[in-house]
């Protein structure tokens, strides 16, 4: 069980906007760890969806979508300096909300750099333009000093992954006798340099079953499936390491901003790679574009554009098989979305959410270290969970109270706070904590039934991994 206590008292107000799996499972982790009442928190969302969850605790509760004519005087008359604004929610500007909380002195965090309803998949626009990079230059470009902190990307994925990679890296330094003590920036990069990490996958096997199962027409998720969709039809993005001596045939550079990252161009939902995980073991997953695949590249780089080290980063997601088959249907139809979608949490009946990095290259081969946490124990930690969302909304819930403690930060990425902090509340509501070696590679059993164009020089180099 997780010890219950107070991390601080909080005077001010909350503003959750959006309530969906991801809010209503942030909500009581809010009112259990800080020293809140209910009638300092109000929701504002989209739609009916968690109402009953919101009065069960005594949370006032609003159903207006908010829209690019409507956020401002929605939110502005609920927020003041010092208040903090909770972002859950899908197709609201991230980048108005945050500009919005500057302007009034306002905390901010949120789980994904979010567009305007639409933002994904507007084909007028280029998908350069759709891009998570492009997202995040936007995002980024409104630092500025002595502004309130507001935390971007800050869930499970997008988020605790950057602190994972961190702990992952200390690990393995110990393990091979390297002393490491990473201050900054420069420090973990030289860490990851020096460790010689070449790839590092965001590695994740759902095998959570919902009863009933997923029908024909019908798109099946356990979290968010218009979030899902959306960043599945964005284009498939990694961060490019400077190892690579295959550039893809279908792969783009960006002419501005970090330019750490490259993209593809073909939906993430239709971009498969080979990845590992301690209990699935090799599977291919799903290279759907994320933040983190930007953030912790461009974090890890040395040298002008990755000249002297930069490691490949990138999302690799079998999620549940109603979700694989839901993927496969959604792609028959063009990307366009079934009549029928499903949130499953409480219809969940087993399953495992097994989250965690992988990090592969160094001298015992790969590293897996991450989350093994089962339905069961999910809602035995937290009501209001499955095992997917209490990994994204423990983090949420660490992030907001890093902020409080923190509030003076500005514009600021999960690789830029202090990882150990976050973790050591995180740690409880995870599960299994595991870390596990293993020497497979993305040429294992290879070439067996046809012949292949793989570099067998060199294991780690994106063309191995890469599937279709």
């Amino acid at each position: 069980m997780v010890a219950i206590r107070k991390e601080l008292a909080f005077a001010g107000r909350i503003v959750m906007v959006g309530f969906g799996s991801i809010g209503q499972g942030t909500l009581p982790l809010l009112l259990r760890h800080i020293d809140i009442r209910p009638d300092q928190i109000v929701i504002v969302t989209g739609d009916e969806n968690g109402r009953a969850v919101a009065a069960e605790y005594g949370v006032e509760f609003h159903a207006t979508p908010l829209t690019p004519a409507n956020y401002r005087s929605l939110l502005e008359s609920r927020l003041a300096r010092g208040d903090f604004l909770v972002n859950c929610s899908n197709d609201v500007s991230s980048v108005a909300l945050v500009a919005l909380c500057q302007s009034l002195g306002a905390l901010y965090i949120d789980t994904c750099i979010e567009p305007w309803v639409g933002g994904y998949t507007d084909a007028s626009v280029t998908p350069e333009a759709r891009s998570n990079y492009a997202l995040r230059e936007r995002a980024l470009a409104l630092k500025r000093p002595g502004m309130p902190t507001a935390i971007l990307t800050h869930g499970a994925n997008p988020g605790m992954v950057s602190h994972l990679v961190k702990e992952a890296l200390l690990n393995i330094a110990r393990d091979t006798g390297l002393d490491a003590r990473p201050q900054d920036r420069d420090g973990w990069a030289r860490l990851a340099r020096n460790l010689n990490i070449r790839t590092i996958h965001i590695a994740e096997r759902d095998t959570q079953v919902a009863e009933p199962r997923k029908v024909p027409g019908e798109f099946v998720n356990t979290w968010s499936v218009e979030g899902f969709v959306g960043e599945g039809c964005q284009p498939a993005e990694l961060g490019w390491g400077s190892h690579e001596k295959h550039f893809p045939a279908d792969g783009r550079r960006h002419e501005s901003g970090c330019r750490a990252a490259i993209w593809l161009n073909r939906p993430g939902a239709a971009t498969q790679v080979r990845t590992w995980t301690p209990l699935a073991g090799p599977i291919h997953g799903f290279l759907i574009t994320h933040s983190e695949s930007i953030s912790l590249a461009d974090y890890l780089t040395l040298g002008d554009n990755g000249g002297a080290y930069r490691p490949t980063v990138h999302y690799a997601y079998h999620p549940s098989d109603d979700t694989v088959q839901s993927v496969h249907e959604l792609a028959g139809r063009n990307w366009k979305l079934q009549g029928q979608h499903r949130l499953v949490k409480d219809e969940i009946v087993s399953g495992v959410d097994e989250l965690g990095v992988l990090l592969m290259g160094h001298a015992k081969g790969a590293y897996w270290y991450g989350s093994r946490l089962s339905i069961q124990q999910a809602r035995t930690l937290c009501p209001h969970n499955s095992a997917t969302s209490l990994q994204v909304t423990a983090p949420v819930v660490a992030g907001v109270i890093w902020a409080l403690k923190h509030p003076d930060r500005g514009v600021i990425e999960p690789e830029e706070m202090d990882h150990a902090q976050v973790l050591d509340f995180i740690r409880p509501y995870l599960g299994e904590v595991v870390g596990a070696y293993s020497d497979w590679t993305p040429l294992a059993d290879r070439s067996k039934l046809f012949e292949e164009d793989i570099d067998r020089d060199d294991p780690w180099q994106f063309k191995n991994f890469r599937v279709a």
